[in-house]
C-alpha cells in the first residue's frame, strides 16, 4: 500500500495558539485542517492559504475578503470566523469546527431529497443569506459544496471568500470566479452581481435538490455560461413529479433569467419558504404569484385542542369513553385474570423480540456477506493529492490506478475525479483509475492579426478561449483598428497553443505615425502629434543642424524610428539652421599651405595669382583671406586667399 507523503503543517502550532491536527479538505485555494486552541480549549477549524498562492495579490486579497466579510456577519445559520493571522508567511483563518458533511455529499449519498429535506435545509439557507444581506455582504458563491450539515442537526453556509459588499458589484476582466453551474445571468453577461444573484445559484440549488440534477449540464463550461445567459430553468416537477406546484413556482420565481422578476433578497425569499412549509402543513394547494411578490398565507383557525388532535391522530381508540372513566372491579379473581393477561402479553413480546433478533442476525449476514452491505461507496476525491487519494482507496480495500485529464477547475498535479465516480458503490478489490489534473488542455492559437476586434473577438470564442481586453493601440503596425498582437494577462506573446478558457487579450493597430512636414512649428507639430493621442514633452526635443530648415523650426519627430503606443511620450527635432564653421588663421603659410588648411576646414578657397609666375618671381606667402580668420561661415563657402611674393636673389 503506498503511503501519503506527511502533510508539513500537522503538528506545528500557529501563533503559539493554534495546534493543527489532521487535514479535513483540500480547496482550489487553501487547506482546511481540524485543530486545537490551546488558549479556549476547544476544537477549531484552521484554514490555510496554499503555499503556491502566497505571491499572488488577487488570492491574498480574495483570503482577506473572506475574513473580513464574515467578521461582520453573526449568525446561527453562518460558518463563524474566530480569527485571522499569518504565521512563518502563511495566512490562516481560525473558524467554527463542525463534524459532518457538505449538501454535496448528501446528494451523492441520496441522489435527490425529498420535498420536506429540500423545504428544510432552503429555510436555513435563506436565514444565513438573508443575515448576510442585511449586513450588505453578498456571497457570491452559492452552491452545495458550501452548505455544511453538521452531525448535531445544524444547518450553515461557510466559504466567503468571493463574498464582497453590494455597492461593490462589478467583476474585474478575469475568467468568472463562482462555480459555473450556479452562476447568474447577470454574473455570466456583465459580471455583475447582488442578492439577487445569490437568490438565483439558491434557486439552481434547490432545483437540484428536489431532482437530483441541475438544470443546465454541458462538456465544456461556456455551453453551460449560454445556457445561463439565453434558457429558463425548467420547473422541477417535469423532472420530479412528486414536487409540488408551490416548489415548482418558488424555483422559477428564484431562477427568473431577469434579476428584476426574483424575489429582491434572502429576506424576501425566506418569507416564501416558510409559508410554504406551513401550507404544506396544514395540506394547503395554494399556488405561489410569478410577479414577484409573494401572500403570506394565514393558517386556518383551530378549535380542537391539543387533546383532541392526539386523539384524532391516534384513532378512535384513544379516544376517551364512558366506560374507560368507570372504576375498574377489584375482586381477587378481576386481578387474577388481569395479571395473566399481562404475563401472556410479556411473554408474546419476549417471543416476537427473539424472532426479530434471529431475523436480524439472517439479515446482517447475507447484507455483510453477498448483499449491499458488501459494497463501498466511491469517496469524493477531487482536488487531493493522488498519493493520499490513493491512501484513502486502499484503505477501503479498492485497487488503484492513475491516468491523466484535463480539467478547468482542478490545479494540475491533483485529483480531478474518479473511474467509477464519487459515489459509486463498487465491490471491494474493484479497479479504480484515479484521473490526475494535467490543467487546462492546450488548444491551438487561431491566426489573428490583421483582423478587426470583433472578427478577433469570434474567432477566440471559436477556439475555446475568453477575450479579455484591448490593452494597447501601437503606431505603424498594419491598417488601422486591426489585430497587431495576441497576449496572455501579463502581456506576453502567445504561442502556437494556450490552455482552454484562457483569457486572451489584444494589441491593435493605431495605424501610421503622423507625419510632420519640415518647417512646420513647434505648435502645428505639437498639435498634429497631441490630436494622434500622442504626448509630447519638452524635455524629450532634441537640436540638429539643418541646410534647408530654417532655425527654430521642426525637423521631424525624435522618436520616428520607435514602435509607439496611443498615449507614448515624444519629442521634436528642432532646427538650429545652418552649421557656420570659423575660417582659419593662415598667415604665413605658403600658397599650397593655405590651401590645404581651408579645405580641411570645409571651405572652397581661391586666389587670383597664376602659378606660373610664382617660380619666375620667388617664394608666394599667404598674408590673410577674405572673409577673414575667425568669421563662421557655411560649409562650402569660398574663401580667397590674400597673399605675398618674396622675391629670391
Amino acid at each position: 500500500m503506498n503511503s501519503a507523503p506527511p502533510d508539513p503543517l500537522i503538528g506545528r502550532t500557529l501563533d503559539e495558539r493554534y495546534i493543527v491536527r489532521s487535514r479535513i479538505a483540500r480547496g482550489g485555494m487553501a487547506t482546511v485542517y481540524l485543530g486545537n486552541d490551546l488558549r479556549l480549549q476547544r476544537r477549531v477549524a484552521i484554514k490555510v492559504m496554499h503555499h503556491h498562492l502566497i505571491e499572488d495579490d488577487n488570492f491574498t486579497r480574495r483570503f482577506e475578503q473572506e475574513a473580513r466579510s464574515a467578521a461582520v456577519l453573526s449568525h446561527a445559520n453562518l460558518v463563524g470566523v474566530y480569527d485571522q493571522g499569518i504565521d512563518g508567511g502563511l495566512p490562516y483563518l481560525v473558524m467554527e469546527y463542525l463534524p459532518g458533511i457538505t449538501l454535496r455529499e448528501l446528494l451523492k449519498q441520496q441522489r435527490q431529497l425529498t420535498s420536506e429535506q429540500a423545504l428544510e435545509i432552503a429555510e436555513a439557507v435563506l436565514t444565513g443569506l438573508a443575515a448576510a444581506h442585511a449586513a450588505d455582504i453578498v456571497h457570491r458563491d452559492v452552491k452545495p459544496e458550501n452548505v455544511l450539515l453538521a452531525d448535531d442537526g445544524r444547518i450553515k453556509i461557510g466559504d466567503f471568500g468571493l463574498a464582497r459588499a453590494v455597492s461593490a458589484n462589478t467583476a474585474s476582466g478575469q475568467a468568472l470566479l463562482g462555480t459555473i453551474a450556479y452562476l447568474s445571468p447577470e454574473l455570466v453577461t456583465r459580471g455583475v452581481a447582488d442578492a439577487r444573484s445569490d437568490i438565483y445559484a439558491f434557486g439552481i440549488m434547490l432545483f437540484e435538490m428536489l431532482t437530483g440534477q441541475q438544470p443546465f449540464t454541458g462538456e465544456r463550461a461556456m455551453q453551460i455560461a449560454y445556457q445561463h445567459a439565453n434558457s429558463f430553468v425548467p420547473a422541477p416537477s417535469t423532472v420530479n413529479p412528486e414536487v409540488g406546484p408551490d416548489l415548482d413556482q418558488f424555483v422559477l420565481w428564484c431562477t427568473r433569467r431577469e434579476a428584476e422578476g426574483r424575489p429582491r433578497d434572502a429576506g424576501e425569499a425566506l418569507e416564501a419558504i416558510r409559508a410554504i412549509r406551513h401550507g404544506a402543513a396544514l395540506g394547503s394547494t395554494r399556488v405561489l404569484p410569478m410577479s414577484g411578490t409573494i401572500s403570506t398565507v394565514t393558517p386556518a383557525t383551530s378549535v380542537l385542542s391539543d387533546l383532541d388532535r392526539t386523539a384524532l391522530a391516534q384513532g378512535p381508540a384513544a379516544a376517551p369513553s364512558a366506560a374507560d372513566s368507570t372504576p375498574g372491579p377489584s375482586s381477587a379473581v378481576e386481578r387474577a385474570r388481569r395479571s395473566g393477561a399481562r404475563r401472556a402479553r410479556r411473554g408474546r413480546f419476549v417471543a416476537v423480540v427473539l424472532v426479530f433478533l434471529v431475523a436480524l442476525a439472517g439479515g446482517a449476514g447475507f447484507w455483510w456477506g453477498q448483499g449491499p452491505g458488501s459494497l463501498v461507496t466511491v469517496p469524493e476525491l477531487t482536488g487531493q493529492d493522488p498519493d493520499a487519494a490513493a491512501a484513502a482507496l486502499e484503505d477501503l480495500t479498492l485497487l488503484v490506478t492513475r491516468g491523466e485529464c484535463s480539467s478547468l477547475t482542478v490545479a494540475a498535479g491533483l485529483v480531478a475525479g474518479s473511474t467509477p465516480e464519487a459515489g459509486s458503490r463498487v465491490e471491494r478489490e474493484s479497479d479504480i483509475e484515479l484521473c490526475v489534473s494535467t490543467g487546462p488542455r492546450l488548444l491551438p492559437v487561431p491566426p489573428l492579426n490583421g483582423l478587426n476586434v470583433e472578427e478577433a473577438k469570434d474567432e477566440i470564442a471559436r477556439a475555446g478561449f475568453v477575450f479579455g481586453e484591448v490593452t494597447d493601440r501601437v503606431f505603424g503596425q498594419g491598417a488601422l483598428d486591426t489585430v497587431y498582437l495576441a497576449t496572455d494577462g501579463e502581456g506576453t506573446g502567445l504561442g502556437d497553443t494556450y490552455p482552454e478558457q484562457g483569457r486572451i487579450d489584444l494589441i491593435i493597430s493605431a495605424g501610421p505615425l503622423p507625419t510632420i512636414e519640415e518647417g512646420s512649428t513647434v505648435e502645428a507639430a505639437t498639435q498634429l502629434l497631441k490630436d494622434a493621442g500622442l504626448k509630447v514633452r519638452k524635455a524629450l526635443n532634441t537640436k540638429e543642424y539643418s541646410e534647408t530648415v530654417p532655425k527654430g523650426a521642426v525637423i521631424g519627430m525624435a522618436d520616428a524610428g520607435k514602435t509607439l503606443k496611443v498615449g507614448s511620450k515624444v519629442g521634436l527635432v528642432i532646427s538650429r539652421g545652418p552649421e557656420l564653421f570659423k575660417v582659419p588663421d593662415v598667415r604665413g603659410l605658403t600658397l599650397p599651405q593655405a590651401i590645404d588648411e581651408l579645405r580641411a576646414a570645409g571651405f572652397d578657397p581661391w586666389h587670383n595669382r597664376p602659378g606660373v609666375l610664382d617660380s619666375l618671381f620667388g617664394e608666394v606667402t599667404a598674408t590673410g583671406t577674405d572673409p577673414a580668420a575667425g568669421e563662421r561661415l557655411r560649409a562650402g563657402t569660398r574663401v580667397q586667399i590674400k597673399f605675398s611674393i618674396t622675391v629670391v636673389g
